[in-house]
């Protein structure tokens, strides 16, 4: 058995981040800076942690900046050489030097199942991880995409990332049903897209963080555009848990919804008080 049976982790970063504008009009969302640190930097540090180092992004028109970020910047490096500032690219370059980059484009925003679909190419036929880098986690001992492979280790199958919210929110999330086969890892029976309150089977709501099998890509194949028309994620692993491929896993940790105005801000201040402790 492999070391570490996740080698590649996928980032979905197509999007326009529309609640952000004006900031996101020429930038990247996931360009947007928790402190000093771009959003999408702890999504790969983050995989790092789980001893992934095959980074594949599927960005979209007016992301160069994504791919920039993750290179060598030879007048940049010239220019700050030898000065103090010098040590701040020290993680930036840890990255370009241990991970692999690949990159294609989603040109049509379909949703995040076609997002994945178009990311097949870089994946393979192999499991792989999803990061949605607006949703940034932090936890106090292992990150909570070391947490889901150890669990995929333990059960090859998919793992998706789940929380309890409040139910006047579910509407804003894809929510699973499913049995509780010990604490805080669940059978998923159903999956449903952003349900209305009263219709909602619970108020387990899924986030960014995906552990997913390659026959997710077959799965998506034979999904019908779904809610806004969008090919959506949720409804090709309802696919999979029809079979009991799929777990639910309530990580330990913290979620901030970086794609929230509010959450963003939640964790620059959280991030900004633990840089000065």
């Amino acid at each position: 058995m492999d070391a570490y049976p996740i080698k590649k982790c996928l980032f979905p970063a197509a999007g326009y981040g529309t609640r952000f504008l004006p900031a996101t009009k020429a930038m990247p969302k996931e360009m947007l800076p928790l402190v000093t640190k771009p959003l999408i930097q702890y999504g790969v540090e983050e995989a790092m942690s789980a001893g992934i180092t095959g980074m594949a992004i599927v960005t979209g028109r007016g992301k160069r900046a994504i791919e920039d970020h993750f290179d060598i910047s030879y007048e940049l490096e010239h220019q700050i050489a030898g000065s103090d500032t010098e040590s701040l690219l020290e993680s930036t370059r840890e990255i370009i030097e241990r991970c692999s980059f690949s990159y294609t484009r989603q040109n049509e925003m379909l949703g995040l199942g076609h997002a994945i679909l178009v990311g097949e190419s870089l994946i393979g036929d192999e499991p792989f991880a999803v990061v949605l880098a607006d949703d940034f986690c932090l936890a106090e001992q292992d990150s909570v995409l070391s947490q889901m492979v150890a669990l995929y280790e333990k059960h090859r199958c998919c793992i998706i990332a789940i929380e309890e919210v409040p139910m006047e929110q579910v509407s804003r999330y894809g929510v699973i049903a499913g049995c509780e086969e010990s604490p805080g890892l669940y059978r998923v029976d159903s999956l449903v897209e952003k349900p209305e309150q009263d219709v909602a089977p619970s108020n387990l709501a899924i986030i960014g963080r995906y552990i997913l099998t390659p026959d997710i890509f077959d799965a998506i194949r034979a999904t019908p555009p779904g809610r806004n028309g969008e090919i959506q994620l949720t409804d090709a692993l309802q696919t999979l848990a029809s079979q009991g491929k799929v777990l639910g896993y309530c990580f330990e940790g913290r979620r901030f919804d970086c794609g929230s105005v509010d959450g963003y801000i939640e964790a620059t201040n959280e991030l900004y008080q633990r840089s000065l402790a």
